[in-house]
């Protein structure tokens, strides 16, 4: 990180923190509401009134669409349904971020990326890592719930090609514009599986800080988050920046160790090692093996 300025640093450090901490705030928001209908208030704050203030992003309506799906609908609303069957928030924070070895394999697949061997290896020793975490893990992780975050990850992959194919597009027009898309369905959704009366509620009845998580989730983690991450992207390039969202599951888990008190067995400990071991390998896999080439 060498090229980037200490400014820039400090500015991503701060985004990767909030995204961190978010986990958390997410886990308190969900507790006496339903997930899914927090999160589509987390995308309506985060879509208005911001979409009077920033102009639409230059992608096909099929594009934008998508990218509110997978992330609004998919990503975030199975992400908000799992913390609430039980996942921790700090456990939560680190399995989604298998969205890094799902996006490979799409891309892979439709876009003919080669898949490199350490991007087989870090996706081996990641996935033993959950399969620890998720049966090793004295119950504390459910199957069901492994399963809505790693479907959530690969929403968040499939937004990541979507990203892709938006090309030089505003990344804050296409975060603030496609968070019109999940309030409806996630809103129907919670409505169909939690009942109205449980949505007239949340409405009527919650609390100041319940309001202030969802204006946490959608103002700093969304429009914040995202705008000052692009632009960072945008001035010192991905390869420098991307990988600083790896300390996003070492602030969750810190957060949700510190808040929630949570405890870290062996069993889960090695799964988190693994998960963590295999993400730097996909990541940093290749600068290494440049480098061994250059010194040997």
């Amino acid at each position: 990180m060498e090229d980037v300025p200490a400014r820039s640093l400090l500015l991503a450090l701060l985004i990767t923190f909030i995204w961190g901490v978010n986990f958390v705030v997410i886990k308190l928001s969900v507790t006496d509401a339903p997930p899914l209908f927090v999160a589509a208030l987390r995308f309506l704050l985060a879509a208005l009134p911001a979409v009077f203030l920033v102009p639409r992003p230059a992608v096909p309506t099929r594009t934008l669409v998508g990218y509110g799906a997978a992330v609004g609908v998919v990503q975030f609303g199975l992400l908000y349904l799992a913390i609430q069957l039980g996942v921790s928030a700090g456990l939560a924070s680190l399995i989604i971020q298998s969205q890094a070895f799902l996006t490979a394999l799409l891309a892979a697949l439709f876009l003919r990326e080669p898949l490199r061997p350490h991007h087989l290896l870090g996706m081996t020793l990641a996935f033993a890592g959950m399969g620890v975490i998720g049966f090793a893990g004295g119950g504390h992780v459910s199957a069901v719930g492994l399963g809505l975050i790693l479907t959530a990850a690969l929403g968040w992959a499939v937004s990541n090609l979507l990203v892709r194919a938006a090309g030089s597009a505003s990344m804050l027009s296409l975060v603030v514009w496609s968070a019109l898309v999940p309030p409806i369905p996630l809103t129907l959704l919670a409505g169909l599986t939690e009942g109205w009366d449980a949505v007239g509620r949340t409405l009527t009845q919650s609390g100041a800080g319940f309001w202030a998580a969802v204006a946490f989730m959608a103002y700093f983690n969304t429009v914040l988050g995202f705008g000052v991450w692009s632009r960072l992207i945008q001035q010192h390039g991905a390869a420098r920046v991307a990988p600083l969202s790896l300390l996003v599951p070492v602030f969750g888990l810190l957060a949700s160790a510190l808040y929630f008190h949570e405890t870290f067995p062996l069993p889960k400990i090695l799964g988190a090692v693994l998960v963590f071991g295999g993400l730097l390998l996909h990541v940093f896999g290749a600068a290494l093996i440049r480098r061994r080439a250059v010194t040997a």
